[in-house]
């Protein structure tokens, strides 16, 4: 797929079904389960490995390889996945929500919420 294609249709289906993978080891064996591993350390853990993945994106991109991004890219929205799934939301909520501000602009979203217009970058 490259940045002109449109992502394969069935594309949302993936998440849920990995958000159901993921929901279905939540109480596997932590010694053959990095997902109940990482659930049996706490929120805490699992939060603090989102933060870290993002970090690892940031870098990635940082360093203009393409192939470290998309990389860096899907281990953030797999954890992403695996906080989400904690909370209960289901991924089909998120793209709901991205579906929801498509046609937007980023300002007239961000006003929607009532908070106040995001500065500019430096």
């Amino acid at each position: 797929m490259t940045p002109e294609q449109p992502a394969p249709a069935g594309s949302d289906e993936v998440l849920e079904r990995l958000a159901e993978v993921i929901e279905s080891r939540r109480g596997a064996d932590p010694d053959k389960s990095y997902v109940a591993r990482l659930y049996s350390r706490g929120e805490d853990a699992v939060l603090k490995k989102v933060g870290e993945e993002a970090t690892e994106f940031v870098l990635a991109a940082k360093g203009g390889q393409r192939g470290q991004l998309v990389y860096e890219a899907a281990d953030l929205w797999f954890h992403t996945l695996v906080a989400l799934v904690a909370h209960g939301i289901s991924p089909r909520e998120v793209l709901a929500e991205l579906a929801r501000r498509q046609g937007l602009s980023g300002l007239e979203e961000f006003a929607s919420r009532g908070g106040p217009a995001p500065a500019a970058p430096p």
